[in-house]
């Protein structure tokens, strides 16, 4: 039976867990937290944390889905037992989705998620406030790119699994190739796939003709975002990582497969061009053959040696 207990507040699920059997004394403990309450509705966190005393280093998870779908759960346990072996506590949150709440509220999540891992991680999960790096993958990988500029203090790295840096682009604001090879979704059935509540758990089968609705119409700026990319281009600049980059953006790994059906592979090699303009230290992985989401098999040589590099590149930003 899992336990219940409050923590500072926090309603906490507390589970343990063993690494493969070769590291089975490097056992690490799962912790879900709600940080955050908006509405009635609790946004959570799952924590993964070794079983020590020690302070560790923080991976702040964001996951994919379009925004649209997905929750804190679809990180993939092999991925948590690298990096909780390597010495990271890791912190995965939800966010409420859209369409039914828009992208600055979606930030907005990220960004209290952030500040209550800095306030609260310290003392409830050993976390050094200090020594935080966001990971996220697709959607996820996109509000990586985000949080380099929206978050305060700055995240000393950002890891981005084929993310994108332009949310107004003919990708997303135009009818998608790719996606008009699917039979047509109709508005009606769209809009039978999502609702008006706040929700931050999104089963994709259920959601997903609502994204297939809006990769078909080219609507996914003005249902995510809220505005006409067309008639109102500058309300999406705050929400746009390539028009943010600095000089004081965050050291930045981008991977991402070369045949990515979904987000093109092209919205990370614009967001190195921009931080080689800027002279921002990064480094971009490009996994030839690569489809979206190539990281579901770390048996293969390609991905394997990607996230080697991934480990050496928080390592030596967090150590």
């Amino acid at each position: 039976m899992i336990p219940f207990c409050i923590l500072a507040g926090v309603l906490a699920v507390a589970t343990s867990f063993g690494l493969p059997s070769d590291t089975a004394a490097a056992a690490y403990s799962k912790t879900t937290y709600v940080y955050k309450t908006v509405a009635h509705h609790p946004l959570k966190a799952d924590v993964y944390r070794p079983n020590d005393a020690r302070r560790h280093p923080v991976i702040f998870w964001l996951h994919g889905g379009a925004l649209i779908f997905g929750d804190r759960t679809h990180i993939r346990a092999v991925q948590v037992e690298r990096y909780v072996k390597a010495g990271f506590v890791v912190v995965s949150i939800d966010y409420r989705l859209a369409p039914e709440t828009k992208l600055p509220e979606i930030l907005e999540d990220v960004r209290d998620a952030y500040l209550w891992v800095r306030a609260k991680g310290p003392a409830l999960f050993h976390a050094d406030p200090n020594r935080i790096a966001v990971v996220g993958h697709s959607a996820g990988g996109y509000l990586t790119l985000a949080a380099g500029y929206h978050l305060q203090p700055r995240p000393k790295a950002l890891v981005s699994f084929y993310g994108y840096g332009d949310i107004t682009g003919a990708w997303y604001s135009r009818p998608d190739p790719f996606y008009l090879r699917e039979p047509a979704v109709s508005k009606e059935r769209a809009e039978l796939a999502v609702g008006s509540t706040v929700i931050s758990e999104g089963d994709e089968e259920r959601r997903w003709p609502f994204y297939l609705y809006c990769r078909q119409q080219g609507l996914w700026p003005k249902e995510v975002g809220g505005w006409d990319p067309d008639s109102q281009p500058h309300a999406f600049d705050p929400y746009c990582p390539v028009r943010n980059v600095s000089a004081d953006y965050p050291p930045t790994l981008l991977l991402h497969g070369d045949q990515d059906t979904d987000g093109p592979f092209e919205q990370s090699e614009m967001m190195a061009r921009e931080l080689a303009r800027h002279n921002v230290e990064h480094k971009f992985i490009q996994i030839r053959g690569g489809a979206h989401g190539f990281d579901a098999n770390l048996n293969d040589p390609q991905a394997v040696q990607a996230f080697e590099e991934l480990l050496s590149f928080l390592k030596k930003h967090l150590q």
